[in-house]
């Protein structure tokens, strides 16, 4: 064989060589770098998904906790201020009861003077005069809640009576009842703020 023939047999092997190295890969290949691909896509989409979750649980316990002690405060606040309210209402009735307690001897004195109306022989007009200012007296006390004690010939009670003297009762039916009041009792809106000394029938 000539060394013409030769070199180009060489030739040509070289170019085929080249030719192969350069041809694309099989199908196969390409279908794994395609597939390859979106897994990456997927595997990004994933982590970011994740992250994105651990944000939002993140978010929610900040929430429920903020949430929580909001409940906790306003709580706190509704019972502060329904006990600062009774707290005033206690001190307004004990704030009344001490100038009921201080005036009630004067309505006392004043039952006293009506009562001796027979015995000096008062004139009409002052006895009218007394009436009036008792009566009226009387009127401006109910208004802030006082309330006179029933006591005469009622069962003897000690939520509201208090005993001074034990009598024979005349009767079956006054055992156990009150005979005669001594000073009457009054109650400050359902409260008893002074008992009603009484006797009772034995």
């Amino acid at each position: 064989m000539s060394t013409k023939n030769q070199d180009k047999n060489i030739k040509q092997e070289a170019a085929e060589d080249v030719t192969i190295e350069n041809q694309p890969a099989t199908d196969k290949e390409a279908k794994e770098e395609k597939t390859s691909e979106p897994a990456a896509k997927k595997e990004t989409k994933k982590a970011k998904k994740s992250s994105s979750q651990k944000k939002l649980e993140a978010l929610q316990e900040k929430y429920d906790e903020l949430n929580d002690k909001y409940m906790r405060l306003y709580s706190e606040f509704d019972n502060y201020r329904k006990r600062t309210a009774k707290e005033r209402i206690e001190l307004q009735k004990s704030a009344s009861r001490e100038v009921m307690l201080d005036i009630l001897p004067v309505v006392d004195d004043l039952e006293r003077a009506i009562q001796s109306f027979e015995e000096h022989k008062l004139s009409e007009e002052a006895k009218k005069g007394i009436e009036l200012i008792y009566n009226k007296l009387i009127n401006i006390l109910s208004q802030k809640g006082l309330k006179e004690i029933e006591a005469m010939e009622q069962p003897f009670d000690t939520d509201f009576h208090e005993a001074i003297t034990n009598i024979p009762a005349p009767s079956k039916k006054m055992k156990g009842k009150i005979m005669d009041v001594i000073q009457k009792g009054y109650t400050l809106n359902g409260k008893v703020i002074r008992y009603a000394k009484v006797v009772v029938g034995q």
